[in-house]
């Protein structure tokens, strides 16, 4: 029973590290295009949900308004009731680079039934785009603890343009620097790769679709045509939404750039905790049946490798081993994009478990009433489960 056990988890590690889709080798999808020519840039309108945003949303609005763009980029932000100067803030940060007639401010309205808080404020967003005589090539989705680098933006839309793509969407680096991030950011983007394989998400003949909410370039007529957000307005995992929903209207790309990064700070285990819960049970689609096979699952591959490599014997040991060193081994490029040892990738297993916990947290955070907490709202749906 115990090699049987070990097998399959050595079998699992073979297959995802060399038939998932290359999830794991990160290098190959920090690939952005050079740019285009200046007189061939087309217009951007970036849209930014931002609630008690104080302590980021300054660089943000300085990063984007600041990038070398050759076409014309603006910027609306909807203030979500926040209670922090957030407003003020974006207002100042724009005025003090001479770009305060590039920024708009909307004062967000109390999210109506169906709709999650960020949605309903990217909605108030693309509302008053809709609302100009003339509409953009594409739109800018992006969070207000992103902070933009180099000619990023200019290169995304060489992306787009060059692949007549439906969306470019960039996986921001996150901040890593408390111990709590060290020990749980990398593994986040980790996972993220092995359930939705950036290669398959570019592939037209893979259903697969994803997108990373922090930086999403989206091609108007793609989105309009779609639905707009108004087709996903109830999904708390909204950039997985957006990405599947623009896939249906053409080809989609997801990547890194060290130029795309979050300034958010998780000192704690319980900050970057409740980023995970948050939404890993929606990513179970609510469902206790789904959460016993994960359980199981990360049991037989994360977890038992680690106990037969310990007190196994035999083939069942080296098995395990076997699948402990390929787990670590597949770690490493994302380790090495965070710049974090290679020992960590020994740490996994540890890891992994940390994860299932925040996982089955979720659950029992939804049943409560309280899922998908953020900033005050709950905002996963509960009625249809009692």
């Amino acid at each position: 029973m115990l090699f049987l056990v070990a097998a399959i988890g050595c079998a699992a590690w073979i297959y995802l590290v060399g038939f998932h889709g290359g999830f794991w080798m990160t290098s190959r999808f920090n690939d952005l295009v050079a740019p285009l020519p200046e007189q061939g840039r087309p217009d951007i309108v970036a849209v930014i949900p931002a609630r008690d945003e104080a302590e980021s949303i300054g660089d943000c609005i300085r990063s984007l308004l600041s990038q070398p763009y050759a076409g014309h980029l603006s910027v609306i932000l909807v203030d979500d009731q926040s209670s922090d100067g957030t407003a003020a803030l974006a207002v100042a940060a724009a005025a003090a680079i001479g770009a305060a007639d590039r920024l708009t401010v909307i004062s967000g309205r109390t999210p109506p039934a169906g709709w999650t808080g960020k949605l309903w404020a990217l909605k108030q967003g693309l509302s008053r785009i809709e609302e100009r005589e003339t509409a953009p090539t594409y739109v800018l989705l992006t969070d207000a603890d992103i902070v933009y680098s180099g000619d990023v933006l200019s290169r995304l839309v060489a992306r787009a343009e060059n692949g007549h793509l439906a969306m470019a969407s960039i996986m921001a680096r996150l901040r890593c620097e408390s111990f709590a991030e060290r020990f749980l950011i990398p593994a986040f983007i980790f996972f993220f790769q092995m359930l939705y394989p950036f290669s398959w998400v570019a592939r037209e003949d893979r259903t697969t679709a994803a997108a990373a909410g922090g930086c999403l370039l989206a091609r108007w007529t793609a989105l309009y045509e779609a639905g707009g957000i108004d087709a996903i307005r109830g999904s708390l995992i909204d950039d997985c939404a957006m990405g599947a929903l623009l896939k249906s209207r053409g080809p989609v790309w997801l990547g890194f750039s060290p130029d795309v990064n979050s300034v958010r700070a998780s000192k704690t285990f319980d900050d970057v905790g409740g980023m995970i819960s948050r939404s890993a049970y929606a990513q179970l689609q609510y469902s206790p049946l789904l959460l016993v096979g994960t359980i199981v699952a990360m049991a037989l591959v994360y977890l038992a490798p680690v106990y037969l490599a310990l007190t196994g014997s035999g083939d069942t040991r080296w098995l395990a081993l076997a699948s402990w060193v390929l787990m670590a081994v597949a770690f490493q490029p994302t380790l090495r994009y965070y710049r974090r040892a290679p020992l960590w990738g020994f740490a996994l297993p540890l890891i992994a478990l940390a994860y299932l916990m925040y996982t089955i947290n979720s659950a029992y955070q939804f049943y409560r009433g309280r899922g998908g907490m953020w900033k005050g709202r709950a905002q996963a749906n509960l009625s249809g489960f009692r």
